[in-house]
Order: C-alpha cells, then sequence, then structure tokens
C-alpha cells in the first residue's frame, strides 16, 4: 500500500512513518515542503504522489495560541483539512485525520463515544471539528480518529515537561479536575497501521486505556521514574490559562471494539515503554 502522511516532522508524525514503513510505500511531506493552505499546491502534491491512504497529521495545536491567533488556527486546521480533503478527493485516496478530545465540551460524568454531541468550547477545538466537518461532506472514504493527551519520543509532552520540572524544583503543582486518557504516539501509530488495512470507514476515538487527572498522570511519572517531589493538586480555576479546557474528555474506543480491533492497552503500561527510551 502507498501511504502519504502530511505532519511527517511532527510527535505522532515521526512514529507513524517508523511503524508504517515496515510494510507500506511511505512518501512524506513537512511544513517547509508542503503548505496546506495553498488548495492548488495541495491538490498538485497529492496527485503526483498518487497514495492509496493519505493521513493527515499536520495541525495548529497550540491551544492558548488559537485563542489570540484564531485566524491562523482555523486558516491551517479548518482551511487547510479542507484543502486536504479536495486533494484526496480528486487523487481518489482514503484519508485519515487526525483529531481530538476538544471537539466536546467536558460536561459528560461517562466516556464519549463517537455518536455523542460535539460542542467545543475553545478556538482550537472548534477549528478541528470544522476539519471534521469539512471532511464529511467531500469524502466517502475517511478515517476521523479522535485522540487525546499525546505523549511521544520525538517532541515536547507533558511527560518531559514533568522530569524537567522536577529537575528544577520538588515543589510542583498539577490540576486535578481535568480528566483524561493520556495515549502513546506509538500505540497511535500502530492502531492506524491496524484501521487503514480494512475499509471500515468512520469516525473513531483512539486511546489507550483507563483515565486520569494530569495529576494522577503526574503522579504515575513520577512513580515509574523512581522520582521523589512534592506534588499538589490544585484545581483549574486555580492554574489558569487562556484557552478552556474541557473537565472530562474521557474518549470510549467504542468504534474501535465494536469492530473488533485489539483493546488499546492501559496508559500505564505504555508510559513505562516510553520511559525506557529516555
Amino acid at each position: 500500500m502507498k501511504i502519504m502522511i502530511i505532519g511527517s516532522e511532527g510527535m505522532l508524525g515521526h512514529d507513524l512513518v517508523d511503524v508504517l514503513s515496515v510494510d507500506n510505500e511511505v512518501c512524506t511531506t513537512t511544513i517547509d515542503t508542503l503548505d496546506i493552505t495553498d488548495i492548488n499546491k495541495t491538490i498538485k502534491t497529492v496527485k503526483e504522489n498518487n497514495p492509496d491512504v493519505l493521513i493527515h497529521a499536520a495541525a495548529f495545536t497550540d491551544v492558548d495560541s488559537s485563542e489570540s491567533n484564531p485566524d491562523l488556527a482555523f486558516k491551517v486546521n479548518a482551511t487547510g483539512t479542507r484543502n486536504v480533503a479536495v486533494a484526496c478527493q480528486k487523487a481518489d485516496c482514503a484519508m485519515v485525520y487526525i483529531c481530538t478530545d476538544y471537539v466536546f465540551d467536558g460536561t459528560n460524568s461517562s466516556p464519549y463515544r463517537e455518536y455523542d454531541q460535539t460542542h467545543p468550547l475553545g478556538v482550537y477545538g472548534k477549528t478541528k471539528h470544522t476539519g471534521e466537518l469539512y471532511i464529511r461532506d467531500l469524502l466517502n472514504k475517511f478515517y476521523i480518529i479522535r485522540t487525546s493527551w499525546l505523549y511521544g519520543y520525538h517532541g515536547p509532552n507533558f511527560v518531559t515537561t514533568m522530569l524537567n520540572l522536577a529537575k528544577k524544583t520538588k515543589n510542583i503543582n498539577v490540576v486535578n479536575d481535568q480528566i483524561g486518557s493520556p495515549t502513546y504516539t506509538v500505540d497511535l501509530a500502530n492502531a492506524i497501521a491496524l484501521l487503514i488495512k480494512k475499509p471500515t470507514y468512520g469516525i473513531y476515538h483512539v486511546t489507550n486505556s483507563e483515565n486520569c487527572s494530569w495529576y494522577d498522570f503526574a503522579a504515575e511519572i513520577f512513580k515509574q521514574s523512581k522520582v521523589d517531589v512534592n506534588l499538589k493538586p490544585v484545581t483549574t480555576e486555580e492554574f489558569p490559562r487562556p484557552a478552556p479546557r474541557p473537565k472530562y474528555s474521557v474518549l470510549e474506543n467504542y468504534n474501535w471494539n465494536m469492530e473488533g480491533y485489539p483493546r488499546m492497552r492501559s496508559y500505564k503500561e505504555a508510559l513505562t515503554d516510553y520511559l525506557k527510551l529516555l
């Protein structure tokens, strides 16, 4: 299978290249080689590569900066995604779109399923959700993959932030009232590799199993790393940020499980493997 990856220089992109190159022909673009906000260039590049599947892993992911740069976030996450979808339409290839738990408002008390009502709170979530709508309007062959709390070897993430912080101070405050599912980019890449083997198109939630607060996740990081710190739980209100966060954004891998794919392992198991790389 020929697979094209847009955003191959990102944290997930790197792992997608590593995982998919084993059994497939992989071609890539980066932010320097393809501007997805240029529709003509995007169509031309995709048609020249002529992939069977295109994975769109590029995005403006700075949640807080999206609030002060809404036009840029919309241009990349919404218009850029539309352009990629149009290119896939013209090249007649399937599209994989990496989306986010931020399409939900976090008011649920049980994990979100794929058919639950979306209601993004901030600019980032709204622009990513608009990308979803473009894909659903334009394409028949697509996999929309919503995931959450990503961390991996090839980019800055919460795990390395916590470990680096512990080198500077032993007193660390972490939010305890936002609940989600940390997801290892290698596990997500492996899941995508499985998913694209069959034309089971649609929306999928794909995260590691189990959930926690950011405070719980930090505690697990320090426990597994054998780092001694004074960890203090704080509320979202005590730790204000420009963009609103969903308080509860646990995603249930419902469609994934219904299709019979293997259960995603616990975030704790995944964290153990990731920490071995550091």
